[in-house]
């Protein structure tokens, strides 16, 4: 693939008063724009200490230039980072000499493209770069760092080995219409197949947990009015950031605010008290909670450690899972004896204070143990796809599903082959074998500038 004649440059830190800022650049004349500015390379890979000078030849800033040439750089093209201090008027000084030297500004996304389309990277990994910048968690990140070390891409390539076994004798009897296609190979064909559409469904099955692990698990607190599902959230997070009163019914609209608990990031969200007599605007924020609770992955249910657990519904009791689903027996502050735990025996129970922080170990504790339940097993790699992979996979189990059922009626062998190239197209575009400029363009526009 022809590349691009542009030499681009960007600021590859954020924007505003640092310690440092690295402005980056890439293309064909990096060379020649360092050579200008330094008089003589520095070593490749090694950073060099000297005056940034810019083209009147004034010192913009004391800097540090590193080289990385091609083709063994982030882009596969000669790339230049340049480390100045973090005032935004240096930053900005040094980018207005590189547009004047001949660079253009990067577009969204343009390193990681240029990675991509000169080979560094296939589109899972390009992807995986953005995932590791917005890891909100250990599992996320260590998700991400295995699918930007191409964990994804190895699995897809073994899924495609597999296929192109499949079809190349397919396709040769096409080629060859005289050979009839034995039937020991038809059973070992109906085997292989069957044998890659597990592994593509298995795949598939991980999309629910990459949801979780780039978003955050959907944490919500529910209970009855006053049971101090507040003051969890506020223990929880560890501020004052929903209103706690004595009187029933103060929430009347959803809190959410993101915690880290152990390697998991939480959605953690604040509920109005389930209060069967509800009206007006407390009725409107019951209604919410239920929301909440369908879309729920795990669900928090605060009850008075000192009174009966309140009278709970039907439809509830049956999303009440102990595989989702963690008691919070609140209020063992005010306790005179043991806590009252009459309801839902089979769900895993903790007893604790919000007010005072008793007990909150156990619980993070135990919301950390459910979490880890989310995970599929998925390998050592521990992959979990995003919606574009899902959307590829769904199409290539399809394919596949379908070649499983022609094979088995005896259907013509141009129709089984043009099921199984449908699959081998859509397995092509999670790593990113494809021509599609239109699909590039939207998933790259989601990157920062300067990545």
């Amino acid at each position: 693939m022809a590349r691009s004649p542009d030499t681009i440059a960007a600021l590859a830190t954020p924007g505003g008063t640092s310690a440092l800022a690295v402005v980056r650049i890439t293309g064909s004349d990096t060379g020649r724009i360092l050579g200008e500015i330094l008089g003589s390379p520095p070593r490749p890979r090694t950073a060099r200490r000297g005056d940034y000078r810019d083209r009147a030849g004034a010192v913009v800033d004391d800097a540090l230039f590193t080289f990385f040439p091609e083709p063994n750089s982030y882009t596969g093209e000669d790339v230049l980072e340049i480390s100045c201090h973090g005032n935004p008027f240096i930053a900005q000084k040094v980018l207005e000499d590189l547009f004047a030297r001949g660079c253009r500004p990067a577009e969204a996304g343009e390193f990681t493209r240029r990675a991509f389309l000169n080979g560094r990277l296939d589109l899972s990994q390009a992807e995986a770069v953005m995932d590791v910048i917005h890891a909100r968690g250990e599992r996320a990140l260590a998700a991400a760092q295995g699918q930007l070390r191409g964990a994804l891409g190895r699995q897809m390539q073994t899924l495609v080995d597999g296929l192109l076994d499949i079809v190349a004798p397919v396709e040769a009897q096409i080629d060859f219409p005289e050979e009839d296609l034995p039937p020991e190979d038809r059973g070992a064909l109906l085997a292989s197949l069957e044998s890659l559409r597990r592994e593509t469904a298995r795949l598939l099955a991980t999309r629910h947990y990459g949801e979780l692990l780039r978003d955050g698990i959907k944490t919500v607190i529910i209970g009855a009015p006053n049971a101090g599902k507040s003051s969890l959230l506020n223990r929880l997070v560890g501020r004052q950031r929903a209103i706690v009163s004595a009187e029933p019914g103060t929430t009347r609209d959803f809190i959410e605010e993101r915690i880290i608990v152990g390697p998991h990031c939480l959605r953690l969200i604040d509920t109005a008290g389930l209060n069967p007599g509800a009206e007006g605007l407390e009725k409107l924020g019951i209604a919410q909670t239920r929301e909440r609770i369908e879309e729920a992955d795990l669900l928090l249910l605060v009850v008075d450690a000192n009174r009966p657990t309140p009278p709970i519904s039907e439809e509830l009791k049956a999303r009440l899972t102990p595989g989702k689903t963690i008691v919070v027996l609140n209020k063992i502050d005010l306790l005179a004896g043991a806590p009252v735990a009459d309801a839902l025996p089979a769900i895993p129970g903790v007893a604790v204070s919000a007010l005072t922080g008793t007990g909150m170990e156990e619980l993070v504790a135990a919301i950390s143990r459910q979490a880890d339940g989310f995970q599929p097993v998925a390998g050592e790699d521990g992959i979990a796809i995003n919606a574009r992979h899902a959307q590829s996979l769904t199409q290539a189990r399809d394919c596949l599903t379908e070649a499983l059922r022609k094979l088995e009626s005896k259907a013509p062998t141009e129709l089984l082959a043009s099921d199984l190239r449908g699959a081998l197209d859509a397995f092509g575009e999670i790593s990113g074998r494809i021509d599609n400029e239109r699909m590039l363009d939207r998933l790259f526009a989601q990157f920062c500038i300067g990545k």
